[in-house]
């Protein structure tokens, strides 16, 4: 599908809003479908639908004013994504999206190809959770099988009488147990494959934490080349494996011995992957529309070392953050998602520092927090 046609995009939220960026700089229209009014992507896109995923009736007018649908997250039924299937192409396909929607067909597509990946049982009571994580060895990681990201819906047990209080929290019909992991760190790798099956992938991508959301993103990852190498093979042989048309995002946790395992994949662009649209010749989003459309996969070739710093809304503490002070430094790239109240936790924006190594990176991004938060801190400044 060349430029001047019509892309649909299932899902209003930042990622969406990015890739719109793109299908409109290439020149395709963007129509959104998302519960919500005014949403990220909606605000840049063509047309804007509003309503439930699972209003089938408006889904089916949706699908039939595109040429090609493709989507922003996991969370939507399959059944709806199965019907828009019967009208219009869909990438990735929706079996992926099954599978990935659902730690445990997850795990389980993983164990069965024989990918690297954590000892894990499906557990579907707290007393099953219990034994199974008694089995394992403590401490031990409760997953709910649906809708979970930012650590929501998990829980750490440190013993089995913690089980009960956790299954009651988690408030799910299933989930996963998953053994502890001591590892040394996590990476990403996100890819793209196209219609012919070719594969692009992007550089790998070190993820730090704070409170189980991802505050920060260093390219290149500061791990070992064979690491890195290691790491881009086997989301390529994931790719494959699960045949996406589209992006396939793959996180890993680095063990201490150097060796890697699998911990979610993600059939979408990725947040570990916003570093790409200031600091690659083409960025995750403009890799999804080429796929998506049938062109050629661009280059993914990172041009400058780069610190992705998530902005939550905890940065509005105090009052408005001082974007000025941010942008001090002609290095730094803000993107803000236009999301109409700034919650704690919430993903409200993110910054990117681009410096001729990741160690000069890295200062700046500190420097460039540390402006930009100083209220949120209690500092109004000068």
């Amino acid at each position: 599908m060349l430029p001047g046609g019509s892309v649909g995009l299932l899902g209003g939220g930042q990622l969406g809003r990015m890739f719109g960026i793109a299908a409109r700089r290439l020149g395709y229209r963007v129509h959104t479908f998302a519960p919500s009014s005014d949403s990220p992507a909606g605000q840049i896109s063509d047309v804007e639908v509003s309503a439930p995923y699972e209003d089938l009736d408006r889904l089916a007018e949706f699908a039939q004013d595109v040429d090609v649908v493709t989507f922003e997250f996991e969370n939507i039924p399959s059944a709806s994504l199965e019907l828009v299937e019967n009208l219009r192409p869909v990438h990735p396909r929706p079996e992926v999206l099954r599978i990935c929607q659902n730690r445990a067909r997850e795990k389980e597509f993983l164990t069965r190809k024989g990918f690297p990946c954590a000892r894990h049982s499906l557990v579907k009571s707290a007393a099953e959770a219990a034994a199974s994580a008694a089995m394992m060895g403590f401490p031990a990681v409760l997953k709910s099988a649906d809708f979970g990201y930012d650590g929501k819906g998990q829980a750490k047990l440190r013993s089995a009488a913690e089980a009960a209080e956790a299954w009651e929290r988690l408030d799910a019909p299933a989930a996963v147990i998953e053994e502890w992991v001591d590892f040394r760190c996590e990476i990403s790798v996100v890819c793209a494959r196209d219609l012919s099956g070719k594969v692009e992938t992007f550089p790998v991508s070190e993820n730090l934490h704070r409170d189980h959301i991802l505050e920060r993103s260093v390219v290149p990852a500061r791990v070992d080349p064979g690491i890195a190498r290691e790491a881009q093979r086997l989301a390529v042989d994931l790719a494959r494996a699960l045949d996406v048309v589209g992006l396939l995002a793959v996180e890993f946790f680095v063990r201490r011995d150097g060796s890697l395992l699998v911990n979610e994949l993600a059939p979408r662009p990725h947040n570990s992957g916003h570093f790409t649209f200031d600091a690659c010749a083409t960025s995750q989003f403009e890799q999804q529309l080429r796929a998506v459309c049938g062109l050629a996969l661009g280059s993914p070739r990172l041009l400058s070392p780069v610190v992705m710093v998530n902005v939550l809304g905890d940065a509005w503490v105090g009052g408005e953050p001082d974007w000025a002070a941010l942008l001090s430094d002609p290095d730094v790239k803000l993107h803000l998602y236009g999301k109409s109240e700034a919650l704690p936790r919430r993903k409200m924006g993110h910054f990117c520092v681009l410096k001729p190594s990741v160690e000069e990176a890295l200062r700046a991004a500190d420097a460039a927090a540390d402006r930009l938060f100083r209220r949120a801190d209690g500092d109004p400044g000068e």
